[in-house]
């Protein structure tokens, strides 16, 4: 299973736009094959700076930093969709 974080701030734009477009990509695959969960750099700090996250949005994958910005939902599906037949 692919653990995908996407990393957002109060009142940003773009970290809706990142959250509708995860939600569209794991709804699309079965439940085993992706998870998500929001992490709200201003109460999870620390754990942004350990990732290297430095902007908003930002989406990390097992952990690690994936996208320092927006991807298109193109982009991210097929990095996804990579990561999950390489599992």
């Amino acid at each position: 299973m692919l653990n995908i974080e996407v990393f957002s701030a109060p009142g940003c734009a773009k970290c809706v736009h990142a959250k509708a477009i995860l939600k569209q990509i794991v709804a699309e695959h079965e439940e085993d094959v992706l998870s998500w969960r929001e992490v709200d750099i201003m109460t999870e700090m620390d754990y942004a700076i350990d990732v290297g996250v430095m902007s908003t949005p930002a989406i990390a994958i097992n952990g690690i930093l994936a996208f320092t910005s927006l991807p298109s939902l193109d982009k991210l599906r097929k990095e996804l969709e990579k990561r999950i037949q390489d599992a």
